[in-house]
């Protein structure tokens, strides 16, 4: 065989791998995925992957809903994905349906983290298990030496009395708000708070920096499309592989430390009470409260809980110097309920109905979780005349609901008054959806609703925030709007009150 000859039959194997490639895919399991919702078209091979703008893939979802209703389909190479969106729509899923919808999807970047274990990405008996006892133990932490809301009162105090000590000059405010923010985390976890300059600590913060950088990446989402290709990649998903390793660790490290001296009777922390709970089900064979589900939770308590929360205040700040006014109004409700000395307390939030109303709107505005973190079919699903063939990924599409021009007053703008009503007293709305919905809402929104209205009545309460430039010119959309949108950094000045 000559040369021509052999690269003419190179050729033609080429072309005949790849028709076969197209063949399969186009007759992929056509009697499971026959009775899917519509959606666009899919390519070969490829899905409506090139269709997608990974920057913002959430808009593109909105889009497509406006075309083909609140339940679609599309697809992510070979994988279908259904999307859902609008309230009533997400309310039959998430709650009406809610055990069937219940599952969490196999993410591939958050699988090689937790290696499916822990609260966030388990399913079935294990997730119940699990968020049942996580709940009850953040619910009734009185059980330690200070109640949590204590734990965040002094951190609102340490993060205000570092603020002062920038006087006029402009700052940065994230990794202050992030440091404060994760410590909290510490003081559930650890039983006490770390000082900033601690080794463990900041080997914690980067952990959680470099998970959300690599989540919110375009690496990021080829890894999850192409997990088998791109774990072999280099590139930052490896540094931030490594790192976490490091983190998960030295949580053994604690959890090893506690072990020796365990009080049964007296947990101080919440690695003292799954160890507790650990030891009462040691003889049971299939007990999901074991040392790999503990380090996992505890990473995930971690990993949801700092980078969410603290993103939020920092939108919240920018807010509030882009509209002094409304800054100025909280200021004096403040004034007015807590006065200057004394420290905010969650009973103060009843009688400050604007200060809960601007809290929420920053909330609704950010809408920090376009899509939640995706979930999965239990089973074959028949939902709104469709089946969802069993391990199906389900997007909860949270932002057709949080702008939805019928569900909100002045859903295009930030505007408190979305959540008051005609007599300025403050009104819930079903649609404020910020922790997602049905079985699988946030495990940490009492400890979430806790800290955003504790730091920022505290801050406020002692400083006016000015932005680096007039308020009309600062910029409050978002940096990253991927997995999670990420609030722009900024300078600001902080003014201290009464001055």
């Amino acid at each position: 065989m000559d040369i021509f000859q052999f690269f003419q039959t190179y050729f033609v194997s080429v072309i005949m791998g790849v028709v076969v490639l197209i063949l399969l895919w186009k007759n992929r399991g056509k009697q499971s995925f026959d009775r899917l919702p519509p959606g666009p078209p899919p390519s070969p091979l490829t899905g409506n992957l090139l269709q997608i703008d990974v920057s913002e893939p959430y808009k593109y979802y909105l889009n497509l809903s406006k075309m083909y209703g609140s339940v679609f389909t599309i697809w992510l190479g070979s994988k279908p994905v259904v999307v859902i969106s609008g309230y009533q729509a997400l309310k039959e899923a998430m709650v009406l349906q809610g055990e069937e919808f219940s599952g969490r999807a196999n993410y591939p970047l958050i699988m090689r983290v937790t290696s499916g274990y822990g609260v966030l990405v388990s399913s079935g008996k294990q997730w119940r298990e699990l968020r049942r006892f996580s709940l009850t133990t953040l619910k009734n932490f009185g059980m330690g030496r200070k109640t949590m809301e204590e734990k965040v009162q002094e951190e609102a105090r340490n993060l205000t009395e570092v603020f002062r000590q920038f006087g006029d000059s402009p700052f940065n405010p994230k990794d202050l708000i992030f440091r404060a923010v994760n410590n909290v985390i510490c003081s559930v976890v650890f039983g006490h708070r770390c000082e900033y300059d601690d080794p463990e600590f900041q080997l914690l913060i980067q952990a959680v920096e470099s998970y959300f950088d690599v989540l919110n990446s375009t690496i990021g989402q080829l890894y999850n499309i192409f997990p088998k290709i791109f774990g072999w990649v280099p590139g930052k998903h490896q540094e931030m592989f490594a790192v976490l390793d490091r983190a998960k660790a030295f949580i053994l490290e604690e959890v090893e430390c506690r072990t020796k001296d365990l009080d049964p009777s007296s947990p101080q922390d919440f690695i003292e009470a799954f160890l507790i709970k650990m030891n009462e089900e040691k003889d049971k064979h299939d007990t999901d409260f074991h040392l790999k589900n503990l380090q996992t939770t505890v990473w995930n308590l971690f990993g949801a809980g700092t980078e969410t929360t603290s993103s939020t205040l920092r939108h919240g700040l920018l807010l509030l110097m882009k509209y002094p006014h409304v800054q100025e109004r909280v200021q004096r409700e403040i004034d007015e309920v807590i006065g200057p000395d004394r420290s905010p307390r969650m009973d103060d939030r009843q009688n400050m109905p604007y200060t809960d109303a601007v809290i929420h709107e920053i909330q609704r505005t950010m809408d920090l979780a376009p899509t939640s973190v995706p979930h999965k079919v239990l089973k074959d699903t028949e939902f709104k005349n469709y089946l969802i063939p069993e391990g199906t990924m389900v997007l909860p599409l949270l932002s057709s609901v949080l702008s939805d021009p019928e569900l909100w007053k002045n859903p295009d703008h930030f505007d408190p008054e979305n959540f008051l009503d005609a007599e300025g007293r403050f009104q819930k709305n079903d649609a404020f959806v910020v922790f997602g919905m049905g079985k699988r809402v946030c495990l940490g929104e009492g400890l979430a609703r806790m800290e955003l209205f504790l730091f920022l009545t505290s801050l406020l309460q002692h400083f006016t925030f000015k932005g680096t430039q007039a308020p009309e010119e600062i910029d409050c959309t978002p940096a990253v709007c991927s997995f999670g949108r990420v609030p722009r950094t900024y300078d600001c000045h902080v003014q201290l009150r009464g001055k």
